[in-house]
């Protein structure tokens, strides 16, 4: 089964999906992390006349990201792997 045509461009588009969105995250909190190590000035940075900072919301969008990549990673998946997986997994079972 895992070389039939059909699991491997499931897990080509699998693996598009998941390699992208990693190396946008690992980007995204490397920024994060360079931010508050190297430049104190931007991320102790006061939002109004709060003791809101530019680094607690960066800290925050963290959480957001994660939570938004999670979101689209179902998405994709309803939309581009689970019927596939589906037709697969019937045809696995079948054959057992």
């Amino acid at each position: 089964m895992q070389r039939s045509s059909e699991f491997v461009s499931l897990r080509r588009r699998w693996r598009g999906f998941i390699f992208t969105m990693s190396a946008v995250f690992l980007g995204w909190f490397l920024v994060y992390v360079l931010l508050s190590d190297f430049a104190h000035g931007v991320v102790d940075t006061r939002l109004g006349s709060t003791n809101f900072t530019v680094g607690l919301l960066l800290g925050l969008l963290q959480f957001v990201s994660t939570f938004l990549i999670a979101t689209l990673y179902v998405r994709f998946a309803n939309r581009n792997l689970d019927d596939d997986a589906e037709a697969l997994r019937l045809r696995v079972e079948e054959k057992l």
